[in-house]
Order: structure tokens, then sequence, then C-alpha cells
């Protein structure tokens, strides 16, 4: 599949239909479960402070440089030897298998895996950092929608939705520049020119050449 394929495919596919199945999948349930939760608990404790926004709004704004940042670091990771030990991840191993196959749905979800470690986390650290129970459980609920605008995203760009909106358009056509095109540049999912544009991955794709390793990262199967 290439940035340019035919919208045949594509055709007749309806956003209804591409929700039906992206909810057949645990990783959007496990999400929800942070998001609803954390509303449900944030609407039980009260004490309503606009002092809770701070730490939200500072999140959102920084959203695509964490998307960047994990792309590189996390799931871009290199495995390494260390010793006689090779260290590699998950998330990195499932993230090769992804890009060998981008059109395999159940790989362009985070594994269940690693959203049972996200459940935990995600509730029980800002509790402990936060000074009060209202203002975490308002961080938990934005990291919650965050992370499934990001499921959501990536899961319709990877489906044979065909786009319609103009930020929906961008958005697409970026990410699968990453996948098809060069595999080093255009790391956020969804947004398009925020953080890639920051940090100098944001070139013009007519000056990038077609790399060989897209679908297969660092060579790891050559």
């Amino acid at each position: 599949m290439s940035t340019t394929e035919s919208p045949t495919r594509r055709r007749g596919v309806t956003l209804g239909r591409t929700f039906a199945e992206f909810v057949k999948h645990p990783s959007p349930w496990m999400m929800a479960t942070i998001l609803f939760g954390s509303l449900a608990a944030r609407i039980v404790v009260g004490d309503w402070r606009v002092s809770d926004l701070w730490a939200p709004l500072v999140f959102v704004a920084l959203f695509p440089l964490i998307e960047w940042l994990i792309h590189v670091f996390v799931l871009h990771w290199k495995p390494r030897r260390v010793g006689r030990v090779t260290v590699d991840t998950l998330l990195a191993r499932k993230h090769r298998e992804h890009h060998a196959d981008p059109r395999d749905v159940p790989l362009v979800f985070i594994p269940w895996q690693t959203m049972v470690g996200l459940m935990v986390a995600a509730p029980i650290l800002p509790l402990l950092l936060f000074p009060r129970t209202g203002q975490a459980l308002t961080f938990v609920f934005t990291m919650g929608l965050a992370g499934m605008v990001y499921e959501w995203t990536h899961y319709l760009i990877h489906s044979d939705y065909k786009p319609k909106s103009r930020l929906y358009k961008a958005v697409y056509k970026h990410h699968r520049l990453h996948h098809f095109k060069n595999e080093n540049y255009w790391l956020t999912v969804t947004t398009a020119n925020t953080a890639d544009r920051l940090l100098r991955t944001n070139p013009d794709p007519a000056t990038v050449p077609t790399s060989p390793t897209a679908k297969n990262l660092h060579g790891a199967n050559a």
C-alpha cells in the first residue's frame, strides 16, 4: 500500500463500520476504562477549582512533543546487546511488526499488556504527585482522553476509511509518509506540522529518499 494508493479499496467504507471494528479490540475499552473511570471519580470527589486546569492544558500543549519522543525513543527502540542479553521491549517489537504490515489491524493498537500497566500507573502516579485528589483525577481524565484520541486517530489512518475533512487528510498523509516514504520523519500521529516542524523531521517529501527499511525497521529482518 503506497501513499498514492487507489481509493477503490476504500470506496463505500463508512465511519460507522470503521468504528464497529475499532470497538472489537481490547485497547479502546481499556483506555475507555481510564477515561470514564477517572471522570466518574472526579464527579464524586467534587472540589472543582480553576487550578485543576493548568496541568491538563500544559499536557495537551506538549502532547505532540510527547508523541514524538515516545515514537523515536520507545517505539523505534533498536535492540541492544548488554553482555549476553538482548535488551528489547514488547512495544518496540510490536511496532516493528506494525511497520512490516501496516494493514494488520491488531498491530495498530497499543498492546493489551502495555495497557494493563497504563491502567495501573495512570491513576496512581498523578494521585501521588498532585497535591489534591480532584486535581489528580482531572489530569488522569485528560491523559485518558488523549490516549483515546491517539488510538482512534492511529486506527482510522490505517483503516479503509477514506479521509474527508481537511484536518484528517493532513494527519492521514503525514503518518502514511512515515510508513511508506521514510520512517525517520513525520513522527507525530494525531497532528501534522507540529513537533515534527519544531524538531526538523517534517521535510518536503520530494527531497527525501524512499527508505529501504520503512517496512523493516533497523533492517532487523535482513
